[in-house]
């Protein structure tokens, strides 16, 4: 009477668990058909398996946001995310449905350690490129600061490429204009005195006389003499300060080609990994930005672990005395299997030696 009276009751729970039910407590990792005889543990494995499903669900968000800022196409980086959303959903499912309550709690605990660190990395993992979603606007700024400093430090780097490559031709251009000029200077005084010795000014290098006397002529030769040395040096001068121009021109130009393509990169400097350069700067300037990234990470490092917590944490149930009897169970079943196949080889092998023996003994008597 009890059997049938304990029957109803039984298929009436069965039938209360609906399909919604079932799905958590897949994604939790129970073993359903165990779980079906033990209506009280319902509930908690519903909210492992929310949890599971959850942190599955920001994973893929996580992962698309992640992959969208590298390849910027939205397939791509949907496919991605849900692949390691799935990825995620069944590495969580492993890892809470392989704590066994059965045996001491410290025994769980060492069991549960390996897991506990594995869920925080994952935690990590998840939430970075989730802040960065969040603190978007934050992370833009930052990132033009980083840029305009890129831009800035790659003018000097190349300022100073400049001079270095460009120092020999440029000081050697310099030493043949500083000639040009002097020449130039010991022309002008010479004009000069010329004039003043045809007007007749008295000094040093001056006679007094007015008019173009002996002395003028000399200075008027002295004058043509310098006129031409300029002439001179400035016709054997050309051809090399025009190659010389040309090699500055090109070290300008070469390098002016580069800067241009290196801040075309530097404008497309918006990655990922530049993205988490601009939130871990914004996370040294800034306390409050600091403070709001640890709780986040900590939020979801607290989600990705607290199924493991919460199974670490919770009383033996009815499932897991079920989960144990049954694994007991076939584990029993399989050490008897074995042992029968063991006992069956055995008695084969012993049939066979006597069977042998008394071969044996029939071809000695013959």
């Amino acid at each position: 009477m009890e059997n049938k009276n304990h029957t109803p009751h039984k298929n009436a729970q069965q039938h209360q668990m609906n399909w919604f039910q079932q799905f958590l407590m897949v994604c939790s990792g129970a073993n359903l058909h165990i779980l079906r005889k033990s209506p009280s543990e319902w509930n908690k494995y519903a909210g492992i398996g929310g949890i599971v499903l959850f942190t599955a669900v920001f994973a893929t968000l996580s992962a698309s946001y992640a992959m969208y800022t590298v390849f910027e196409n939205e397939f791509t980086a949907v496919g991605f995310g849900i692949l390691w959303g799935l990825m995620i959903f069944n590495l969580d499912r492993y890892i809470v449905s392989s704590i066994k309550k059965t045996g001491t709690f410290w025994n769980q605990f060492f069991m549960a350690v390996p897991r506990l660190i594995l869920a925080t990395f994952l935690g990590i993992v998840i939430s970075k490129p989730l802040e960065l979603k969040i603190f978007e606007k934050e992370v833009n700024k930052q990132l033009n600061t980083i840029i305009q400093r890129n831009k800035t430090e790659l003018q000097k780097t190349m300022n100073g490429r400049i001079l270095q490559q460009s120092g020999p031709f440029a000081e050697e251009k310099s030493q043949i204009q500083k000639q040009i000029a002097a020449k130039q200077t010991s022309l002008d005084s010479a004009t000069v005195e010329l004039e003043k010795e045809i007007l007749g000014k008295q000094t040093g290098l001056t006679s007094g006389k007015v008019g173009f006397g002996s002395n003028a002529k000399r200075k008027q030769e002295l004058k043509e003499q310098r006129k031409k040395d300029l002439e001179d040096y400035q016709k054997q001068m050309q051809p090399r300060l025009k190659y010389l121009d040309e090699q500055i021109s090109g070290v300008y130009k070469n390098l002016q080609t580069e800067q241009k393509n290196s801040e075309k990169a530097e404008n497309k400097f918006d990655g990922f990994a530049a993205r988490l350069q601009a939130l871990s700067e914004l996370g040294d300037t800034n306390k409050i930005m600091a403070l709001a990234s640890f709780f986040i990470m900590m939020m979801f490092i607290t989600l990705e672990i607290s199924p493991v917590l919460v199974k670490l944490i919770s009383s033996v149930g009815p499932y897991d005395y079920l989960l144990d009897k049954t694994e007991n169970d076939y584990r029993l079943y399989s050490k008897e299997k074995i042992e029968k196949g063991n006992f069956a080889t055995d008695f084969r092998i012993e049939d066979f030696k006597n069977s042998l023996g008394k071969k044996n003994n029939k071809e000695n008597e013959l």
